[in-house]
């Protein structure tokens, strides 16, 4: 090794030591104010928009559903600044995405100087200027990451897109196809947010089921969860006609043209969508990848689109769908496996030489992951993408 490979390792080395001093700093110190959450987001939101009343202009009118979201975001990207490989890109695409609301440089530094502040406040003496530097620093790197980004982008900041089928699948899910004013530049496997007329300024991470095609067209499969305001209303109120916005593509499911690596695919729900936009895309190719898919749900109902998805493994000899049932008394219509995805996928081993790429809510993608590792599955194998599902 040369001196000059030695002194960049020795810095390298220097600064992800620092980075990791820096993180346990902000997690002790967010610990202590975690109990207090609701009052800390409170007061966040009245520090930002005291110090920035434009801002409120960025926010739905009813702040129940955003008060904690944004606050528990900030904190979760600042935890993890020193997962530089990691963050950088995820951060890049948020402030790309942040362009729709209209966010402006200057309101970077109103969001860090509140969030700061407001854990100063619930902090008791423990939140030294040491602390208070710690989480300076980190919110520094991740504002940059998405303020350099933004500005960069010549895209448009959103699409619109009119709605032109809605079908119900069942009481809490939905099909709606979205007929984009023009052709969105996402990949097979990456997200999007959207608008709603019946939920102004909330927005919700859907995403698309079907590949890109010409005539700019999504389909997007919602299911309503108990508390989210946005799933609820698109699969009950949804309307032929009615007009989205929609932001630039997210994630990081998208898989490279010349990959021949086999792909392990979990789904659980409508984890599904962006796992069938990934092989539509695939069928397209002269060399498709061998694919094996997991699909789970509790219940026969969670896996509304098995048929479609058998009918694929039909006609692509490099697909495989095995149905998991997680209710040991659900009727079985078609030799599932039963428990969990996570149990399920672990009997089979470490899945050595396959990529892993995981697809559902983030309870489920936690225990998946999580019970992979034990199994010896390399953290480098498996992809996901960190948005919640409302």
């Amino acid at each position: 090794m040369t001196a000059e490979q030695l002194l960049a390792t020795d810095v390298a080395e220097r600064r992800q030591s620092s980075e990791s001093g820096m993180v346990a700093m902000i997690q002790s110190s967010y610990d202590l104010v975690a109990p207090q959450s609701e009052a800390l987001g409170r007061h966040f939101y009245a520090t930002l928009f005291s110090a920035a009343p434009a801002t409120r202009d960025l926010f739905p009118v009813n702040m129940e559903v955003q008060r904690s979201r944004l606050l528990r975001a900030l904190v979760h990207v600042v935890q993890m600044v020193d997962q530089r490989d990691e963050l950088v890109p995820f951060l890049q695409q948020l402030g790309r995405d942040h362009r729709k609301f209209g966010v402006l440089a200057e309101h970077y530094d109103a969001v860090g100087t509140a969030l700061i502040g407001a854990i100063e406040h619930f902090s008791d003496d423990s939140f030294t200027p040491e602390v208070k530097a710690a989480w300076t620093e980190a919110y520094g790197i991740a504002a940059h990451a998405m303020r350099t980004a933004a500005a960069a982008e010549r895209g448009p900041a959103s699409w619109l897109g009119r709605v032109v089928s809605h079908q119900r699948v069942g009481w809490d899910l939905a099909r709606i196809t979205v007929q984009a004013s023009e052709a969105i530049p996402y990949r097979a496997g990456q997200y999007v947010s959207v608008e709603t007329p019946q939920r102004p300024r909330l927005w919700r991470y859907l995403s698309p089921a079907n590949a890109p095609r010409p005539d700019g067209s999504l389909e997007f499969h919602v299911r309503a969860v108990s508390s989210g305001w946005v799933s609820r209303a698109i699969v009950a109120h949804s309307r032929v006609g009615d007009t989205w916005r929609i932001g630039p593509p997210m994630g990081r499911l998208s898989v490279e043209p010349e990959s021949a690596t086999p792909l392990l695919m979990v789904a659980g729900g409508t984890g599904m969508a962006p796992i069938k936009a990934l092989l539509e895309e695939f069928g397209q190719r002269p060399r498709p990848p061998r694919c094996q898919l997991f699909l789970g749900g509790r219940t026969w109902d969670d896996l509304y689109d098995l048929d479609a998805l058998r009918a694929m493994s039909y006609d692509y000899d490099w697909f495989d769908v095995v149905p998991v049932i997680e209710r040991p008394d659900a009727d079985d219509q078609g030799g599932a496996e039963r428990g969990t995805l996570a149990d399920v996928v672990t009997r089979y081993g470490a899945w050595a030489g396959h990529d892993v790429l995981v697809c559902g809510s983030p309870a489920m993608i936690r225990a998946t992951v999580s019970r992979m590792l034990v199994a010896g599955t390399p953290l480098d194998r498996i992809r996901y993408d960190p948005f919640t599902v409302d």
